[in-house]
């Protein structure tokens, strides 16, 4: 009623800012006990992400493959558990879905100098999929809402109309205005900005894991993380900061993303679990394949040396979100650790028979395969060498691991 009466004697400007802040009134007296302290944008965001209405058919959300008590990740109940399952019941992923966690921490994708044994480089990183393809979290919106194998949306328009008959509607009016549905481009732009502003909060990046509490000062870590700690930061050893990025020098959780957003090749063996790979011609090639790559790469990169890379994921909540690798290979965190080790000392154990010998980096095409990191500590030994680590060493490292679970995380 005040705000009916108020409207005879102000503009229409005036008006409809005071409806919109209506909107937001009613939008913060329905909060869920998990929404207070989110802002309006942020609640708008997280009120699309856990719309089970925006697939075709209905039926599967953002939330379906990223699981809040999962570390925001999951497979959507698939029957495969490296691949998540799409909208429909004959549809899969072809990678495993990764965490959206600290993933507002990457940079956007692009190729950045560097030092490499005292020499300046070029390298690829940021972005966000595991092949970089959207460069930043905004863009990677779209991707999941419109692919077939996923939310699969005929195209961004359609999810807008949906969100349009959606009951927080108004919550988007309220937020954008109360002519954002007139233009659908401009309105998926402001969704994905919404469901950006809502993987931005505190809950994507809590930095609540024992580790976090260690370098706090608040936690002492047991004397196996601890041993597995200094084998995760020694470059003779684990070497595993090479790649998964922390400050030995600093106590703040800030500089402990465990990854430095690059991509490498690792050569995971062959996962013959995901449908696609039943065609032996399909190698996922990962960022030589990111579309209109060609087109943007600098002069001095070959594409065919980005070929078999993929991104290098944070290890925080790493032992709650296998199965490993970006095709789901391996199923448990100790094996992932393993294979570091042992991936070239002992070939057989990991990769299929050929003939008489071992079909090595059997998911890569055979000009792949020259780029698998063989030259970094762990990577650097050979068939009959000690490995690196020994399996107590390795089980060190996982204990270490699994101080990085956030709290409230479960498998």
């Amino acid at each position: 009623m005040k705000i009916r009466g108020m409207a005879s004697l102000i503009g229409g400007a005036a008006f409809l800012c005071l409806f919109n802040g209506a909107y937001a009134e009613d939008a913060k007296a329905t909060r869920a006990a998990d929404e207070v302290g989110l802002t309006d944008p942020q609640l708008l965001g997280k009120r699309i992400f856990e719309d089970a209405r925006l697939s075709e058919p209905m039926g599967m959300s953002c939330m379906s493959c990223h699981a809040p008590e999962h570390a925001f990740q999951g497979n959507n109940g698939s029957r495969i558990p490296a691949v998540a399952l799409g909208s429909r019941p004959d549809q899969f992923g072809t990678r495993k879905t990764p965490t959206i966690m600290y993933k507002s921490y990457s940079p956007a994708f692009g190729f950045y100098k560097d030092i490499d044994d005292g020499k300046e480089t070029l390298e690829a990183k940021g972005g966000q999929f595991w092949d970089g393809r959207a460069k930043d979290l905004t863009e990677q919106v779209s991707g999941p809402l419109t692919n077939p194998l996923e939310m699969n949306n005929p195209s961004t328009d359609a999810v807008v109309a949906k969100v349009k008959d959606a009951d927080y509607a108004n919550l988007m009016k309220a937020v954008y205005g109360e002519a954002v549905f007139d233009d659908p481009k401009g309105a998926f732009d402001k969704i994905a900005g919404a469901v950006t502003a809502y993987e931005e909060t505190q809950r994507f990046a809590p930095f609540s894991s024992k580790f976090d509490d260690w370098l706090r000062g608040k936690a002492q870590l047991s004397a196996q993380e601890m041993r597995g700690y200094k084998l995760f930061i020694d470059p003779n050893k684990g070497n595993c900061t090479a790649c998964h990025a922390g400050d030995p020098k600093s106590k703040d959780p800030n500089d402990w993303i465990f990854t430095d957003f690059t991509y490498v090749t690792l050569g995971a063996p062959r996962n013959a679990a995901i449908p696609a790979n039943a065609d032996p011609k399909f190698k996922d090639l990962g960022l030589c394949a990111q579309p209109g790559l060609a087109d943007r790469l600098p002069k001095e990169i070959p594409i065919d040396s980005l070929c078999g890379m993929f991104k290098v994921p944070t290890l925080r909540n790493i032992a709650v979100t296998g199965p490993y690798f970006h095709n789901g290979v391996i199923t448990s965190l100790r094996e992932a650790v393993t294979i570091y080790a042992t991936r070239d000392t002992d070939p057989a154990h990991w990769y299929p028979r050929q003939g008489a010998g071992v079909n090595k980096y059997d998911d890569l095409t055979d000009a792949a395969k020259a780029n698998v990191d063989i030259k970094e500590v762990p990577y650097d030994r050979k068939p009959g060498q000690n490995p690196r680590l020994n399996y107590e060493e390795i089980d060190a490292l996982v204990a270490f691991l699994n101080s990085l679970t956030d709290k409230g995380m479960t498998k």
